[in-house]
């Protein structure tokens, strides 16, 4: 698959490795308890190495101690990783959260983007968060999803560009299929 831009140019959606993304944030579909998992999760731990585990604990112990809730968003270096910061959210699992999966989507896209935009980062890429082991559907994903990228493009200028990067190219023509971007 080719890549497709949208927004004139400040969202890309690409097929690759969000691990191998040279950018100043990458963002982890973390799970709550910060420490490690399957997927991007653990791909990401396993490539930064232990210094992201490292810091993460540090945000357990004093920030969030019951876990990060869903929809929220952390920040640490990156390690071994080419970007400069990760950031952790944690989507909703779907069917568990009273019909609130997409509000929660929303805001893991939205709180990590402000995350990014309050630290003076400009490029960022994001995995497709909760679409996998969480099981949130791809196609209701992908409008949630450029809703919510969409909206925080408009109202904010310090993000010049937004990576979605999608594992196989199954994946990033769903999303394309669906997206609410428009074309450019």
């Amino acid at each position: 698959m080719a890549e497709k831009t949208f927004l004139n140019g400040r969202v890309r959606v690409i097929v690759g490795d969000i691990t191998e993304q040279k950018v100043d944030a990458v963002v982890n579909a973390a799970n709550s308890s910060l420490m490690g998992g399957g997927g991007v999760d653990g791909a990401i731990h396993r490539k930064g190495g232990a210094q992201i585990l490292e810091e993460c604990r540090r945000i357990r112990n004093t920030q969030y101690p019951q876990g990060l809730p869903t929809g929220e968003a952390v920040m640490t270096t990156a390690g071994r990783l080419p970007a400069h910061y990760v950031i952790h959210t944690v989507g909703p699992i779907y069917g568990r959260h009273e019909g609130k999966e997409a509000e929660l989507l929303a805001r893991c896209y939205e709180n990590a983007l402000a995350l990014a935009a309050q630290r003076g980062l400009s490029t960022i890429a994001f995995p497709s968060i909760s679409t996998g082991a969480y099981g949130y559907p791809r196609d209701q994903a992908a409008r949630v999803v450029s809703k919510a990228i969409r909206d925080f493009l408009a109202r904010d200028a310090t993000i010049r560009e937004v990576r979605l990067v999608f594992f196989s190219p199954e994946d990033a023509r769903l999303f394309l299929e669906h997206q609410t971007f428009g074309d450019d």
